[in-house]
């Protein structure tokens, strides 16, 4: 975006807009995938859904309300490099961590409850698809918080350029991440259930669950 051949400020903040909305997406469903498997995990329990969903939608909600507030009073400015233009933000409103500290809040409590469930259920569930779904989930927490924690400090310490190229590499890392993850757990339940076939199906997430073998 920084390089579109574009002097005009009010369409650097609608293309800066959609890029925020496509990242937003990209982590929204990616998220999604692991509020599944965390609830998979707790054996469907209705309780621990809702409190996961409570606080996913309003992390999401808070979110872009925050971004989209604070992005619409950050000053944009062309190159000032003769014969370059496009556009560039020179500073950012401090603000924008917040939707970062709503994600390493509600990853932290996903990761805790993923580690709880694991706690509880180490000794009488030895499952292959149970093992995976706690390694996937805790690593792709730690993933989330180290970046998320990354762009917070960039946000704080550094020029807004460093912070802007960790985000779209946080929201790339994590999308990749739940693709392979979800490849992987798919590609492990085939094999559990004996099925040398490649067909292309959701993995049935509902079939798996926390039971004693």
């Amino acid at each position: 975006m920084n390089f579109i051949s574009n002097e005009n400020s009010d369409k650097c903040q609608l293309l800066n807009n959609i890029c925020s909305c496509f990242s937003m997406i990209s982590v929204f469903c990616s998220e999604c995938f692991f509020v599944i498997r965390t609830y998979v995990l707790w054996n469907h329990n209705k309780i621990v859904l809702v409190i996961m969903i409570t606080t996913f939608l309003a992390v999401v909600v808070s979110s872009i309300s925050f971004a989209f507030a604070t992005t619409a009073t950050a000053p944009w400015t062309t190159s000032a490099i003769p014969g370059i233009t496009g556009c560039y933000q020179t500073s950012a409103v401090v603000q924008l961590f917040i939707p970062f500290l709503l994600l390493i809040g509600l990853e932290f409590g996903l990761m805790t409850l993923t580690l709880v469930r694991a706690i509880q259920s180490w000794r009488s569930t030895n499952g292959q698809i149970y093992a995976v779904l706690v390694k996937h989930n805790i690593f792709y927490y730690a993933c989330g918080l180290f970046f998320s924690g990354l762009n917070v400090l960039t946000l704080l310490l550094f020029h807004y350029g460093y912070q802007a190229m960790f985000q779209d590499f946080q929201f790339i890392v994590l999308a990749i991440l739940a693709t392979r993850m979800h490849l992987h757990l798919w590609h492990a339940d085939r094999h559990a259930h004996g099925s040398g076939a490649l067909v292309f199906a959701s993995i049935p997430l509902s079939d798996i669950s926390c039971t004693p073998t």
